[in-house]
């Protein structure tokens, strides 16, 4: 069985000297250019397992030639060598369709596993062709727009380019970056997520990239931190937007270098990880807003991978709800929708997504009789209202509480948040017939807590760290009420 073949563009004859050597040891057979013009002669005579070629040639760029493998119908990976510190250049290529890029001076330890990597990509190991079928998707549906991103997932699994997941929380982007992750030839390598949100800032930089025994109170052996962990495999960072400024430079350096060094180490260590980030927020208004690295940004932001809302795709509630109930009913007998449930389903618009949906079939199952649910076993929320802005009036109080509200008296605009509910509290308890009462306890409470959440946020012209402190709650308690009340910023 023939070698794989690989295809070197580079005017520099040392370099193409030094690549060719190295390559023929790794057991492939070589062909080298020195120009476009021969690289296309040699792109037309034969299929390569990969091409890699310079930025800068006599006739022109490598991007040039990225452009024309990508837009035919080669499935040939093709990566750039770039000048040391050409970042710029590294991310046109990407974006371009470019494999992976190696910066110059050329490490061959790095050559080896880029090479390895587009082999497996294109299918040709050293032991010839691989019969392994593609994994599952762990995304449900059978929607347009599902087919659709399942399709844009199997294209980006071919590159090592980055990868920034955008959505709403509950949308799936883990899945999502899994999914790219188990299609992707570091398949069998480890796929590492962080939620960068929810480590404490005075240990970032330690949880990334390790430390040394001794190198603070508390280092008591030397440890790995994610980059390492995930060595060979993907990192994904989860809402990478939360990360603190500082720690965006050293993670900047690290994509860059693609080296890390240790916390109390002396020297770097070399790794090799394909990054996925994902957020529910607007990086780019980050950007704007001075929050996030516009550098940082650039580096993740090679490609972007949207992933729709279920109130889009509303056709595959109930493939999802069937996949989620024989999932919760296992081992027993599998729970089921009534034909008037599912109708519930499908006509609400799920502001907490696939996750929502989840926690309401969870619930139901709790409250079905025989295994079957109805709709009064969903507990569908009401439709929030809109997100008030700073100097407009609070959301109106439902009108099952309006007589509620008509005979409590208003709170004076210095009393705090707390002051208020306790007031709404008392009145309630002092409403005398039930008639007066809501019809949906839990729908009031949402409404009452929105309501003073919207009051802190208007009081504080939208700081959420004043607010947060103005209820007497924790940030990150402040923003999980806001992502489950649907508010958002005004724009």
């Amino acid at each position: 069985m023939t070698a794989p073949r690989i295809l070197v563009v580079d005017d520099e004859a040392d370099l193409r000297e030094l690549l060719e050597i190295t390559l023929v040891r790794m057991g492939l057979d070589v062909d080298t250019a020195e120009n476009l013009a021969a690289a296309r002669d040699c792109l037309a005579r034969h299929e390569y397992a990969l091409a890699l070629t310079d930025m800068r040639l006599p006739d022109g760029s490598g991007i040039e030639l990225v452009r024309e493998v990508t837009s035919g119908q080669r499935s040939t990976p093709i990566a750039v060598i770039t000048a040391f510190g050409s970042t710029d250049n590294a991310v046109a290529a990407l974006k371009a369709g470019a494999f992976d890029y190696l910066s110059k001076p050329v490490g061959l330890d790095q050559l080896r596993l880029l090479v390895q990597s587009a082999l497996r990509v294109s299918g040709k190991v050293e032991a010839g062709e691989t019969g392994a079928r593609p994994p599952a998707s762990r995304l449900v549906g059978e929607s347009p727009l599902m087919h659709e991103l399942r399709a844009q997932i199997a294209r980006l699994a071919r590159s090592m380019a980055p990868v920034a997941i955008t959505g709403e929380s509950g949308s799936g982007k883990e899945l999502a970056a899994r999914d790219i992750h188990a299609h992707s030839a570091r398949a069998d390598k480890p796929f590492v997520a962080v939620n960068c949100g929810a480590i404490p800032e005075a240990l970032v930089e330690a949880e990334f990239f390790g430390y040394r025994k001794g190198a603070f109170t508390g280092a008591a052996d030397d440890r790995d931190g994610f980059f390492q962990a995930a060595n060979g495999g993907t990192l994904m960072l989860d809402e990478v937007a939360d990360l603190p400024l500082a720690m965006q430079v050293k993670l900047l350096r690290a994509i860059q270098e693609r080296r890390v060094r240790k916390v109390g180490a002396t020297t770097e260590d070399p790794v090799d990880v394909r990054l996925v980030s994902a957020t529910h927020q607007n990086l780019a208004e980050c950007v704007e807003k001075g929050r996030f690295r516009q550098d940082l940004f650039y580096r993740l932001n090679v490609i972007e991978l949207r992933l729709p809302p279920l109130r889009e795709r509303l056709e595959d509630v109930g493939l999802l709800a069937d996949t989620i109930l024989a999932r919760l009913s296992s081992p027993g007998p599998r729970a089921t929708l009534s034909p008037a449930a599912l109708q519930a389903l499908r006509g609400y618009a799920f502001p907490g997504n696939v996750r929502e949906l989840e926690n309401i079939l969870e619930r139901a199952l709790a409250f079905a009789n025989d295994g079957v649910i109805e709709p009064a076993d969903l507990a569908l929320r009401a439709a929030p209202p809109p997100p008030a802005v700073a100097g407009v009036a609070p959301a109106a109080v439902p009108p099952e509480a309006a007589p509620v509200a008509a005979t409590t008296p208003a709170a004076p605009a210095s009393a705090p948040a707390s002051a208020s509910a306790s007031t709404a509290a008392a009145a309630s308890a002092a409403a005398g017939p039930s008639s007066d009462l809501p019809s949906s306890l839990p729908e009031h409470l949402d409404m009452v807590e929105r309501e003073i959440i919207l009051r802190a946020l208007a009081r504080t012209n939208f700081n959420r760290t004043q607010a947060a402190e103005l209820l007497g709650i924790s940030f990150r308690q402040l923003r999980y009420r806001m992502q489950r009340l649907a508010i958002h910023e005004p724009e």
